[in-house]
């Protein structure tokens, strides 16, 4: 967010109203990651960790993904996992 504002593609106004609504979101943080699937995924889909690690975690949750990434949409679609529309 801060990069956005920076490069003037966001302001300060957006970026607090974004941060007040992830507050208000249930976050919990996941301790149970497959470290040899989300290298699978990464090989598989040429994919960075991180994104192979979202991936992984909504395979193994059967949640959908929320992506804008193109590779990361190619490759949830080859695995199967849907896509938040």
């Amino acid at each position: 967010m801060l990069s956005a504002e920076r490069r003037k593609r966001s302001t300060v106004a957006s970026t607090n109203a974004f941060l007040g609504a992830l507050r208000k979101l249930r976050i919990a943080i996941d301790r149970d990651p497959n470290e040899l699937v989300i290298f699978r995924l990464a090989r598989t889909h040429r994919l960075t960790v991180y994104d192979a690690a979202y991936l992984e975690l909504a395979m193994r949750e059967a949640l959908p993904l929320a992506t804008l990434d193109r590779a990361l949409v190619a490759a949830a679609q080859a695995e199967r996992v849907p896509l938040v529309q």
